[in-house]
């Protein structure tokens, strides 16, 4: 009998050595299916849902963070605008008292609301102002009707007293 070369058994050995790890990559490769998932259910609520969930919670915070100082940022500067004037503005009613004479010089979107006396208001054009509870407008030279809330929605419109009054204002004014 011939005897085997050491070459070829070792040829041989490693050709079937190969073989099998080719076999077993393979094997491996194809991945999961329906009754062997490639990620499996306690992997996705252990590992990847917690990962997930903290990047949207940084990224919401940063998110909320920039909001915030966009926000107030836009306050100061309403405020530092005249947003709130000494002379009158603010985002509440206040109650002004004026004597006959007085005028009142009302800024765009500033509110009025006659709660006591007598007044007329004077504008260089029509509208002088729009009476919101009536759902019309007033001209130059007519009295406010009590308790009607009136606004005024063009500069240069003013109010003028007759005798003691007493308005709810909000928005900016001056009182002269």
């Amino acid at each position: 009998m011939k005897k085997i070369d050491k070459r070829w058994v070792i040829r041989l050995g490693s050709l079937v050595l190969s073989a099998s790890l080719l076999g077993t990559v393979a094997t491996l490769a194809t991945g999961g299916d329906q009754t062997d998932p490639l990620v499996t259910l306690s992997y996705l609520n252990q590992t990847a849902i917690p990962q997930i969930v903290k990047q949207v919670e940084e990224s919401a915070a940063v998110k909320q963070r920039e909001l915030t100082k966009t926000f107030t940022d836009q306050i100061n500067l309403y405020l530092q605008q005249g947003g709130q004037t000494g002379s009158g503005g603010s985002a509440s009613y206040t109650l002004v008292s004026m004597s006959g004479g007085q005028v009142m010089s009302l800024g765009v979107g500033c509110e009025v609301l006659l709660r006591i006396g007598a007044v007329t208001v004077r504008a260089d054009s029509a509208p002088a102002l729009i009476d919101l509870s009536g759902g019309g407008t007033i001209n130059t030279g007519a009295s406010l009707t009590r308790n009607h809330l009136y606004m005024s929605t063009i500069p240069d419109r003013t109010l003028t007293a007759s005798g003691d009054v007493k308005l709810l204002v909000r928005g900016s004014y001056s009182v002269a």
